[in-house]
């Protein structure tokens, strides 16, 4: 009798085990739903400016936080998230924007694009055990720093309309080619720092929100012992 009710109990434990799994396994999707959602805003956004300054709305150039998605994704998101909600959301603006501009899809320059969001998340990475506003706020700001030298770095070496030299470089990331004067360099950086800090803000803003609301929740899965 006291092995049938052994058996018993350690079924019940198993299930329990497994239902708080599957409990964890839901909340840690439901936290970050805000963040998801503040992504999804973003990428519109992305978007919309970008189909937008082609009617001359040219102050919004770049105003779109790429790099704090890539930062801020992957010092909160689980393993599997980290690297693939960056890239597929810079992916999915890309293919709308490019499509409507007839511009293919992958060149050279789009693919530094996700090197330097790889690089970005890789300082994410580094900072998810410490991960706060606090860390991910100055982050932000070297991560913009650098998506911006590597991606302009990249067209002053790829891109015939620069001499291959340090005047050259200084151009490119703060001028640019005279046939973008509309739209120079630095502000393609101010607008990034911009939108790349306040994105951070938000998005720490968002998780907060998603884990208080789960809390509860979670502490209910737990199983209590008699």
């Amino acid at each position: 009798m006291f092995a049938a009710h052994l058996k018993v109990r350690l079924k019940t434990d198993s299930a329990r085990a497994n239902a708080l799994c599957i409990s964890y396994r839901t909340d840690r999707f439901s936290e970050m739903i805000p963040a998801l959602l503040l992504i999804l805003s973003a990428a519109a956004y992305r978007i919309t400016s970008g189909l937008l300054i082609h009617s001359g709305a040219n102050w919004l150039s770049n105003l779109t936080p790429l790099a704090a998605i890539a930062l801020c994704s992957a010092a909160y998101f689980p393993l599997k998230y980290k690297f693939s909600v960056p890239l597929v959301t810079l992916f999915i603006s890309d293919a709308v924007i490019n499509f409507h501009y007839g511009v293919p899809l992958l060149d050279s320059q789009i693919l530094v694009r996700y090197v330097a969001l790889a690089g970005v998340g890789c300082i994410g990475f580094v900072l998810q055990n410490r991960a706060s506003l606090k860390t991910l706020a100055p982050a932000s700001l070297a991560a913009s720093t650098f998506f911006y030298v590597l991606t302009n770095a990249f067209s002053w070496l790829s891109d015939p309309g620069y001499t291959k030299n340090l005047a050259g470089l200084v151009q490119a990331l703060t001028t640019g080619l005279a046939a973008y004067s509309a739209t120079p360099s630095w502000m393609f950086f101010r607008n990034s720092l911009a939108s790349d800090l306040l994105f951070t803000i938000l998005f720490v803003v968002c998780i907060n929100l998603g884990r208080s609301a789960e809390s509860s929740r979670v502490r209910a899965a737990v199983p209590r012992t008699a």
